[in-house]
């Protein structure tokens, strides 16, 4: 199995290959790589696709100390340094959105464009930080609970051929991984105020009907990072956008893709 020893951390990716321009996928909160199965299958035939496991989920080995989307930033990089790549694409999905902002501000010269899915700049609300808290110590002290495990698959997938895919990963998956990936999400900082500092080509596509980021803030990336290439709203997709109706999502990829300057 692929893995790449970066910043403390034994990172698992896959990496499709090829001399194609380099795209790299971000996964979000609770899922890994695989959620971005459909756009890999799309265009790997054109691109070099690398997806990964971030800190505190899928097959990646962390050691278990506290960390940041800064820090998972760097994991990026680091990453991107062992498959000897220089520039590349970023496509982030929630949590891989949050992280690929910040990628996006440590070393701009080496974002060559971003596709934000689903996510945003500011945290959360209070009260959702507070629902949050809540579902993951129960999670943490309880493991895993086919009725919480319910409710958190309607947030984020919504979509039922999916959910029972990845209900099953969070059966097995260790609860304790919590402890330290959930401070990473909910205490995060507010890098709203310097979105106009990013100035790579960016795409943000976002469902109609994701309960955990409201389309606003998806409005706000689009207002406030400087070479937007506009928004995309997926009509009927939730949290996971990219995995409930990839074809919407994998047009909208390969449309801003063909378009960026070689």
């Amino acid at each position: 199995m692929p893995y790449a020893d970066v910043n403390g951390q034994r990172l698992f990716y896959e990496d499709t290959g090829g001399d194609g321009p380099p795209l790299v996928f971000s996964h979000g909160f609770l899922m890994d790589h695989e959620m971005f199965r459909h756009q890999v299958a799309e265009l790997a035939p054109r691109y070099r696709v690398v997806t990964w496991d971030e800190r505190g989920f899928g097959r990646t080995e962390t050691d278990g100390q506290p960390f940041s989307y800064w820090d998972s930033a760097r994991d990026l990089f680091g990453l991107l340094d062992t498959l000897g790549i220089e520039r590349a694409v970023l496509t982030g999905m929630s949590q891989g959105g949050y992280l690929s902002l910040r990628a996006a501000l440590l070393h701009p010269d080496r974002v060559r464009a971003l596709v934000l899915i689903d996510t945003q700049a500011p945290p959360e609300d209070d009260d959702k930080i507070a629902g949050y808290r809540a579902m993951i110590d129960t999670w943490v002290e309880n493991g895993y609970q086919e009725e919480l495990a319910t409710v958190v698959a309607g947030l984020i997938i919504g979509d039922p051929d999916e959910e029972p895919r990845w209900k099953a990963k969070w059966a097995e998956w260790p609860a304790e991984r919590l402890v330290t990936a959930a401070p990473a999400l909910l205490d995060r900082d507010d890098i709203s105020d310097r979105l106009h500092e990013i100035d790579a080509p960016t795409l943000i596509v976002h469902g109609s009907q994701d309960l955990a980021i409201p389309v606003e803030r998806a409005e706000q990336l689009r207002d406030g990072i400087r070479d937007s290439r506009g928004l995309v709203v997926v009509e009927g997709a939730a949290h996971a956008t990219n995995l409930s109706h990839p074809d919407e999502v994998n047009a909208a990829l390969r449309d801003f893709l063909e378009g960026l300057p070689a």
